[in-house]
This record gives structure tokens, C-alpha cells and sequence, in this order.
């Protein structure tokens, strides 16, 4: 008996065949003295892996490593496979305790309890092999009707030798949807917690794969990640000092701004922002269509609803984000991590002396930092992004050294 439902229910075969699989194994328990349980890892990954590296490192060779499918914000939860390993371990020590009768029959879903956002999972990767990361959006609904269309093609070209396609409406799905788990009952019942991070898994599953590694960096093609991240618009242009006229105009602004509101704080500055913001919305509203005959464009009511969708990331993002956080207080209370501790340490000191400071530094500092962090960022994109995946790696390596000195 399928206790997940007939087959029709799932994705694919693979997911079918799993879910029949788990549901064998969880009807053994109890006859003959077996004591039976099942593990859900989600999304393995780490060295020895046959099928996701290998495929990435294809699909960049190919020229595909570019696309994203979807939004880009699906929130995922990878595992490393030594979690995976420690998780069986677990789960036969509480099978073989004395409160196996908690353990048996059930299942657990397993994870490294540190979602992230899929494709920024993919670029880490990329990255740190040297290949071109994932830049260019396509929606999951352009996207779906071909993978139907590709689907339908094999099955009528499949018995003729076509191979099996990569683009399906499946993988489509799981590319572009959100995939978490709570693993907060396996920590309870088989005492299961990860022992290896996500980004000392993602490094030792790079070093892993050196034989894979890009011969070179690929060259940038099309606008920058410092144009694309300050919106490829009128305020990228003025930033990266594409506009110049723009630029200047920007300047002149900052230093009106800068001695009109030089004696405020950041609260006072935000409120008089937000206290200006409404007058003129007020007033707006209440103006004719017509003022000594010049239309007035009303702003429609639509412009200040947020979509569904967004909402729903948000609220995802959100949940991640004060998991991580829950997560790292967690860690921070069983006292055996130093490096959190001073990761956290050296984060609080910085917003500790940030806080103290005046608007009128802070403004000047962030203007400063925006001209230039930005304008450096847009000229030399690939050397910085090659010193932060070595830094990425270094760090890998140290916290891999003090774990196995502890």
C-alpha cells in the first residue's frame, strides 16, 4: 500500500518510486522484531556527487549557466552528504535505545537547517569553479509550455532514439518553487543536528571537484552585477557615472540634503521624510485633474499594492531569515563555535559604533561608500569576485582545521 497517494500524485517516476520505497520500509516495522525508520534528505550534495556538480559544470560549458528560471528568490534547503551519513548514525542509535518506541515507524526529514536561495546556492558553486553564474531571468511560465512541448516530443520520438531531455515540466517545478523542510523532529526524537555548515559544505564540495574547474574565468557579458544591482536604471546610471549630467545633478541633491538636515538624527530624518512624503500625497490627491489648464497625472491606487506572489517570498524570506537567526542564537548558547561567536561579536561592535554616530557622518560615509564601492565594483567585477571566492575558500579551510583540532 502507497501511503502517499497512487502514482499519478507525484512529479515523476523517481518521486513515485521513493515514496513506495519509504512506504515498504515503514510497513516492516514491528514484524519480527524489526524497528524501522525513515530518513528524508533533502537536495543532497558533497564530494563523490555523479549528477548535480557534473550537470552544473555541464550546463556551463554549454553556455547555459546563465539562466535563471523564475524570480531567482525560491528558498531552498540543501544538505551535505556527510549530515546525510551522521542522520543514519542517529537514527540507528534510537532505534537501538530504549526509546526506539518514539523512532519506529516514523520519518524524518533531513536537512542542513540553512535555507538559502536556490540559484544562490547554484552561483556559489559555479563561482567557485570558475564559471559564468546564473544572471538572466526567465519566467517559470515561459518556460513551462515548452517543457510540456518537449515533454510531448519525446514521448512520441522517445522508441526512435531521441535522448531523454534535460527541460521538463518537473524540473521546471523544483527550479523555480520553494523546497524547505522543519527538521526539528528528527532533533528531537533521533537527536539529529547538522555537524558540517552549509558553507563548509559547499567548500569542501568545491575542492572536491578541482578536476572540473573552468581553464578561465569567463569574460562578462552584457551590463554589470553593480548595474543590475542598483536596479539598471536612472540611479545606476548616476552612481557608476554612466550619466554624467545625471551624476552631477545627484551630487548637487546629496550636498542640498547634507547641510538642510546636517542637525537631525536618523529617526528625525525618516520622519520628516515620511511627514513630507504624506503632505504632498494628501495634497496631490485633493488637486483637480486640471490646475490652470495642466493635467495633473493622478497616481493610481495600484502603484502601493504589493502582489501575492511578493508577498509570499517575502513572507518566506522572512521565516528563513529568523530561522538562520534562531539557528545562530542556538549555536551561540551550547558555547563550542568561536568563530559564530566572533562573527557575531565583531557584527554587533560595528552597528554598536554605527549607532553612535551622527546622521551627518553616516550620510556622508554611506555617499562616499556609494560613489565609489559601486564604480570600483562595475570596473573590476571579475578580480574582486576571484578575491572573494579564495576568501570564501580560506575561511573553509580554517574552520575545517580548528573543528578537527577540537
Amino acid at each position: 500500500m502507497n501511503c502517499f497517494g497512487p502514482s499519478y500524485m507525484h512529479n515523476d517516476s523517481y518521486s513515485a518510486t521513493k515514496a513506495e520505497g519509504e512506504a515498504l520500509v515503514i510497513k516492516a516495522n514491528g514484524k519480527n522484531g524489526l524497528l524501522t525508520c525513515c530518513i528524508r534528505p533533502s537536495s543532497l550534495f558533497g564530494p563523490g556527487d555523479r549528477l548535480m556538480v557534473p550537470s552544473l559544470v555541464s550546463a556551463a560549458r554549454a553556455g547555459k549557466s546563465k539562466f535563471i528560471i523564475g524570480d531567482g528568490n525560491n528558498m531552498y534547503d540543501f544538505t551535505y552528504v556527510e549530515n546525510v551519513a551522521h542522520a543514519h548514525v542517529c537514527a540507528e542509535r534510537a532505534l537501538s535505545s530504549e526509546a526506539a518506541g518514539k523512532a519506529a515507524g516514523q520519518a524524518y526529514f533531513i536537512t542542513n537547517a540553512e535555507p538559502i536561495k536556490f540559484w544562490q546556492f547554484i552561483s556559489l558553486i559555479l563561482g567557485g569553479l570558475g564559471y559564468e553564474r546564473p544572471r538572466i531571468k526567465i519566467p517559470a511560465s515561459v518556460m513551462m509550455p515548452i517543457a510540456h512541448l518537449v515533454e510531448l516530443a519525446y514521448k512520441l520520438l522517445g522508441p526512435y532514439g531521441m535522448p531523454v531531455p534535460q527541460l521538463t515540466p518537473s524540473r521546471v517545478r523544483l527550479l523555480s518553487c520553494s523546497r524547505t523542510f522543519n527538521c526539528s523532529k528528527a532533533k528531537d526524537q533521533i537527536g539529529y543536528t547538522p555537524i558540517v555548515s552549509l558553507q563548509e559544505g559547499i567548500t569542501r564540495t568545491i575542492e572536491s571537484y578541482s578536476h572540473l574547474r573552468a581553464e578561465h574565468q569567463p569574460r562578462r557579458e552584457g551590463p554589470s552585477k553593480a548595474f543590475k544591482y542598483l536596479g539598471g536604471g536612472k540611479v545606476a546610471d548616476a552612481l557608476l557615472w554612466k550619466d554624467k549630467r545625471q551624476t552631477i545633478t545627484l551630487v548637487v541633491v546629496l550636498i542640498a540634503v547634507y547641510f538642510i538636515a546636517s542637525d537631525y538624527t536618523i529617526i528625525t530624518f525618516i520622519t520628516k521624510l515620511f511627514l513630507l512624503a504624506t503632505v504632498f500625497l494628501f495634497i496631490h490627491g485633493i488637486l483637480p485633474a486640471k490646475v490652470l489648464g495642466y493635467e495633473i497625472e493622478k497616481i493610481p491606487a495600484s502603484n502601493f499594492h504589493v502582489p501575492e506572489e511578493k508577498c509570499h517570498s517575502l513572507a518566506l524570506t522572512v521565516g528563513a531569515t529568523w530561522n538562520s537567526a534562531a539557528n545562530t542564537l542556538r549555536s551561540l548558547c551550547e558555547g563550542k563555535d568561536w568563530s559564530l561567536f566572533f562573527k557575531v561579536f565583531i557584527s554587533l561592535l560595528v552597528l554598536s559604533f554605527l549607532g553612535a554616530m551622527s546622521f551627518q557622518k553616516i550620510f556622508v560615509a554611506g555617499s562616499l561608500l556609494a560613489f565609489t564601492a559601486f564604480y570600483v565594483y562595475d570596473r573590476k567585477e571579475e578580480e574582486i569576485d576571484g578575491l572573494i571566492n579564495r576568501a570564501f575558500l580560506l575561511g573553509g579551510k580554517l574552520r575545517s582545521k580548528a573543528a578537527a583540532a577540537n
